[in-house]
């Protein structure tokens, strides 16, 4: 019986255990993107995990959606995730990045030059963004033109490459949450009429090539993606679901991707029973598994690991109380895009 504790192969990427640690935002990055020196030490605090997958990285410019998010552009933010990997390969861990283009979600005061959010169509979404100034109205965002939207790929394949430069063992494309993505695959976001919009096909397009892109860079046993069917964050909706992921994963199934991360949020879809199937990589279920619910999925056989996000904040050796049967601390929520060091790096250690 596959339990937490058996190693995995993803791919290219060999987990020591199948506990894998969420991307969670954090806001702790530098001004200009860059990781900050409290963050090697709150990975490497982590590493205990099989894998660890970064807070989400913007690849370009006009792809950062909130404050303190860190980017993977220049080559200071090389210099500082290059930190960051060596300390959890110092650990023993492994660790991928996560690159996410924000899209429509997001605000001008993030952009350069107070540009406006760029998305597959002109849908402004509800929901508001933290900024300097406070809290301001998400914008209408501008529909990307046909001829920009090869540039936009290209930049993903570009923070790939940065992503290997900079030591991480793979990517991770964020097709979740509500991002550019995400967008381009949901019919409530993607009004097109073009070769990027229409039918699921056409929709799933984007997300598609750019794995194709990631992939021409890392080899595709290096590249990750994240799904959230059904999750209604930043605005986000689709008409026909089922279809829509069902077609995009048969599309990149056979692709030797190395894994796919599914993140449900209380959907009664059975959406790992309709998706992994479709799937040849590792599988990987995450969305508020406590141990015993992940232990189960594991057993049955509908998921080769476990995701975890909140239990990590305040358990960095959240695999070693697993195994031990150690109670788990409580993160305080208060602090979870708070800055500075409380919260992020002064959780203990089991005794």
């Amino acid at each position: 019986m596959t339990t937490l504790f058996d190693p995995l192969a993803a791919g290219r990427i060999a987990l020591t255990n199948r506990i894998v640690m969420a991307p969670m935002t954090r806001s702790r990055a530098l001004p200009d993107g860059s990781p900050s020196p409290l963050h090697p030490t709150y990975y490497a605090q982590r590493a205990g995990a099989g894998l660890i997958v970064s807070e989400g990285i913007w690849p370009v410019p006009t792809g950062k959606g909130y404050l303190g998010t860190p980017g993977l552009y220049t080559e200071a933010h090389v210099a500082g995730w290059k930190a960051v990997t060596d300390a959890v390969h110092a650990a023993g861990g492994r660790i991928v990045a996560q690159i996410m283009h924000s899209g429509r979600i997001g605000d001008p005061s993030f952009l350069p030059d107070g540009e406006i959010p760029v998305a597959p169509s002109a849908v402004r979404p509800k929901g508001r963004s933290y900024t300097l100034a406070g809290m301001r109205d998400h914008v209408t965002p501008r529909a990307l033109d046909a001829a920009e939207i090869p540039g936009v790929i290209a930049g993903y394949a570009q923070a790939t490459q940065r992503a290997l430069d900079a030591g991480f063992d793979g990517v991770e494309l964020h097709a979740a949450s509500g991002y550019l993505p995400m967008q381009f695959l949901s019919s409530g976001t993607n009004l097109r009429t073009d070769a990027w919009g229409g039918s699921a096909t056409a929709r799933a397009r984007f997300i598609v090539e750019t794995l194709d892109a990631m992939a021409g860079v890392a080899g595709p046993d290096r590249v990750g993606i994240k799904l959230s069917p059904e999750m209604a964050f930043n605005d986000i909706s689709d008409a026909d679901p089922v279809d829509t992921y069902g077609t995009l994963v048969s599309a990149i199934g056979a692709k030797g991707l190395a894994y796919l991360h599914v993140a449900l949020f209380g959907s009664p879809t059975d959406w790992h029973a309709l998706l992994r199937p479709r799937f040849r990589g590792a599988y990987l279920a995450g969305g508020g598994l406590t141990q015993a619910s992940a232990t189960a999925l594991l057993a049955e056989g509908r998921a080769d690991a476990a995701v975890f996000g909140a239990p990590f904040i305040a358990n960095p050796d959240l695999p070693t109380r697993f195994a031990r049967g150690v109670a788990l601390a409580t993160p305080d929520s208060s602090t979870y895009y708070a800055g500075g060091e409380k919260g992020y790096i002064d959780y203990p250690m089991a005794a």
